[in-house]
Parts: C-alpha cells; structure tokens; sequence
C-alpha cells in the first residue's frame, strides 16, 4: 500500500517536469532574425555604434547630440532601445525607426 502510494506522488511530482522537456521550442520571430543580420540596430551598444565611423554618422545624423551628451558615460553601454525607456519624449518611436533603418544601411 506504501509502495503505490510512493509511486503515485513521485508521478504526480514528475510529471510536469518530463513534459516540461518535450515542449517544443517556440519558432523565433522575424523581426528579430531580420535585427540579427544587420551589423547594427537598437538593440546594439551605442559605445558599439560610436566605435564605427559609418554608424556613429548614422546616429549623429538622426539624434544629434547624442553622443556629445554630458551623460554620455553613464549611457554608453546600454542600447537606444534601453535608453528610450529613460528618454521617450526624444527616442520617439518614430525617431527610432528612422535610426533603426539608417544603422541597418551600414555596411
């Protein structure tokens, strides 16, 4: 009687994990896999960006001042699309998708 009692916790107990293993993976979304073939996007490093002559000419066209701004330092490492959360009424989702497409165009 201890034994099928034993037997039946240790299946209730195991089984979400064993299904949790044979999910299937979610299929990745397109926008991200056409992100991941540009050198860059919103997602990269502005520090990365500024790195690249081409790139840090793109992003001084379509957001002047940023990289001369006083907080540079303390931004750098993140990514525009980090930093729109701290700078909405700048980084509009227009502004951004204007950006996106200049940095996507260098090569």
């Amino acid at each position: 009687m201890k034994t099928a009692l034993f037997a039946a916790l240790a299946a209730v107990t195991l089984a979400p994990a064993a299904l949790a293993q044979t999910a299937p993976a979610p299929a990745p979304a397109a926008p991200a896999a056409a992100a991941a073939t540009a050198k860059f996007n919103l997602d990269t490093p502005i520090q990365d960006i500024v790195a690249d002559a081409k790139a840090k000419a793109a992003l001084d066209a379509n957001l002047p001042g940023l990289t001369t701004h006083e907080s540079y330092e303390m931004f750098k490492g993140m990514s525009l699309t980090q930093l729109s959360g701290y700078a909405a009424d700048k980084l509009t989702p227009e502004v951004l998708a204007k950006t996106a497409k200049a940095l996507a165009e260098v090569k």
